[in-house]
């Protein structure tokens, strides 16, 4: 039977209030069902907080008791056990889970803190590289040919003269082999570990990146000393000539004299500069050599803070250069690009292992050792992987693919959500690896759900907190269906509600009631005034619609003065005529002003809340009745207030 581990029903009902028993005992019972001392103190302390005049603790037990009986309604009416709750609930119930269940910020922590370390100094290499090869052998064969180039350079030959010889580096006419100096975030983290845990004047043993096998020399390690500058650019145009080069050089300089004149540099970046750091006022933010073309660069580092550079020239265009200031950023205006730089690199994927060994360990992960018989079994039958394989060897496989926890499993047919059914793998050995690579995201899946599932065990905030959720989406739900919109469907009740307190219900200014009508031009308003006695007062809105369409819009309204300005021109005769944008003619249709409510559509909204509060009180003596509360006085008295 396929596995589903998705947060369980059972925590929609019982289990969710189930509270570990030591050391917190039953405040009170309502409808069968124990609430616990830390449930009713978080909710307390929570609303003590949110109130300006604090509730006494015997007003509040007195509205969480009323709160309880209506959820314990709600739960008689079995609106947790419809579809539309448990979903909208098992919404809430990941969200909320989320930040208990985040990786382990430490672990993380440890890549941030060292990034920014690194960050502080620049390395000056010498970079050596060989091709990956086709299959592992030909890597390892690299390897091994690179470990032979180490020792002629440890042995005192030329690294300009192999790295020419012999390197597959494609910037090696240009630089053979000397990198100069870079900074942290330069380069993938494993090219960059090495060269930051390499000592001056040592070289590096061979190592290997997805790109290729490398050989680093570290020449020189100095405190990185950054530049913050903005700057105006104007672009040449593609395969620009002399002349159109010319004319750039003019624009830039007519720009640099009004910088001259005092004009704000940030303003003139904004209106003239052909780069997207424009809208920003030209600010390139901080960079550190290595990052910018020559001679921006040494232009750049060469100014003093706050000083302008005249016009130049790069490949791209003219440039005019600002230095703001000169440093090294702070770890606040790095760590944004630093969790963007370990949230793309492979940092990412060793936090998620380090999380997924967590859990393993946490919910005491054993793989099935019969699975890799199994496979080979079934991949030598089959003759190769492919969606024949997958769909009869994966997916209706009930073999147990991993245990964990208390005896709970999970079948290999879970592999098929993971698999590419479409890949195509002849060789056994080689499909099999490729099928057990793809378990740990199985697992992954599988272990978050169930750390979900036992959180409401053994997090009492986690718990309260979700319980709180729960209850209130069963309160909003019932008091809805008892109160809110009982009251607006029960057209009976409100105009015998209304006929037995009419007296209440008065005004102390006139009203408009009845229909304006809008019209697209007078010739259409013309038409509609010539119809209106051809029409019966029952059927006269109908009939213009249907005769008329979108040519005229119908209001039915009851306002007074100063609610609607279409009432106020033409019924109590004040204010301009309105602009009524497409429906500039208009008139009243039927009604007028009235000094008091003739019925209970006029007051509907005042009659309903009032009958709102009726039905409220009525469900709150039932709701006593029904389930009535059983408060331990002994354990109230525990209560921190």
């Amino acid at each position: 039977m396929k596995a589903k581990l998705l947060i369980s029903s059972l925590l929609l009902g019982t289990a969710i209030l189930a509270i570990a028993k030591g050391g917190d005992p039953v405040l009170m019972t309502i409808n069968g069902k124990d609430i616990r001392l830390s449930e009713f103190e978080y909710l307390y302390h929570k609303n003590n907080q949110q109130q300006v005049e604090k509730e006494t603790l015997e007003q509040y037990v007195e509205r969480f008791v009323l709160y309880k009986q209506k959820v314990a309604d709600a739960e008689a009416a079995g609106i947790d056990t419809t579809q539309v709750f448990k979903t909208e609930f098992e919404g809430y119930q990941k969200d909320l889970a989320a930040p208990y269940m985040a990786e382990d910020t430490s672990y993380r922590w440890q890549f941030v803190t060292e990034a920014y370390e690194r960050s502080k100094k620049q390395i000056n290499i010498d970079h050596f590289m060989l091709p990956l090869g086709g299959s592992e052998d030909e890597t390892q064969a690299n390897l091994n040919r690179m470990d032979s180039i180490r020792n002629c350079i440890l042995n005192g030959e030329n690294w300009e003269t192999l790295v020419d010889q012999y390197s597959s580096d494609p910037s090696k006419p240009r630089n053979h082999g000397r990198y100069g100096f870079i900074g942290a975030g330069m380069f993938p983290y494993g090219f960059e570990t090495v060269v930051y845990t390499t000592q001056p004047g040592e070289v590096s043993k061979p190592f290997k990146t997805q790109f290729g096998v490398h050989m680093v020399r570290v020449n020189e390690v100095k405190d990185r000393d950054d530049v913050h500058a903005k700057h105006i650019l104007k672009l040449f145009p593609k395969n620009a000539t002399e002349e159109q080069k010319a004319q750039c050089k003019a624009k830039i300089d007519s720009i640099y004299a009004l910088l001259k004149a005092g004009a704000s540099f940030e303003e003139m970046a904004q209106k003239e500069s052909e780069d997207g750091t424009a809208r920003r006022g030209g600010d390139l933010g901080w960079f550190s050599r290595g990052r910018m073309v020559q001679p921006f660069e040494d232009i750049a580092f060469g100014l003093a803070d706050g000083e302008i550079s005249e016009p130049f020239a790069t490949q791209f265009g003219y440039h005019i250069i600002k230095k703001v200031a000169h440093g090294l950023p702070s770890f606040e205006e790095q760590r944004a690009a630093i969790d963007n730089a370990i949230n793309r690199d492979e940092r990412a994927g060793m936090i998620t292992e380090h999380r997924i060994n967590e859990l393993k360990n946490k919910f005491n992960y054993r793989l099935n050792p019969a699975v890799d018989g199994y496979l080979t079994k079934a991949l030598s039958a089959s003759g190769q992987f492919d969606s024949t394989f997958v769909a009869q060897s994966i997916k209706g496989s009930t073999m147990p693919l991993f245990y964990f926890g208390d005896k709970q499993s999970v079948p290999v047919s879970e592999l098929s959500t993971v698999l590419n059914s479409k890949a195509l793998i002849p060789e056994v050995q080689k499909a099999k690896d490729y099928i057990l690579s793809k378990v740990d995201a199985v697992v992954e899946k599988t272990l978050v759900e169930y750390n979900a599932r036992e959180l409401v065990n053994i997090n009492p905030e986690y718990r309260n907190l979700l319980n709180e959720y729960r209850d209130g989406m069963l309160l909003f739900e019932i008091s809805n269906r008892r109160v809110w919109k009982a009251a607006g469907k029960d057209t009976v009740g409100l105009e015998q509600y209304f006929a037995a307190n009419r007296g209440k219900y008065t005004w102390d200014e006139p009203h408009f009631k009845g229909i304006i009508l809008s019209a697209k031009s007078d010739s259409v308003l013309n038409l509609v005034k010539a119809d209106i006695m051809k029409f019966g007062a029952d059927t006269l809105t109908d009939a213009l619609h249907n005769k008329y369409g979108n040519d005229i819009r119908m209001e039915r309204m009851v306002v007074k003065q100063g609610e609607n300005n279409l009432a106020d021109y033409l019924a109590f005769h004040v204010g301009e005529k309105p602009d009524r944008k497409g429906f500039p003619e208009f008139m009243i249709l039927q009604g007028g002003v009235i000094n008091q409510p003739q019925e209970m559509a006029d007051v509907r909204g005042a009659v309903t809340s009032d009958y709102q509060d009726v039905l409220e009180q009525n469900w709150k003596q039932e709701l006593a009745k029904k389930y009535p509360a059983k408060i331990n006085k002994k354990v109230l008295k525990k209560v921190k207030q």
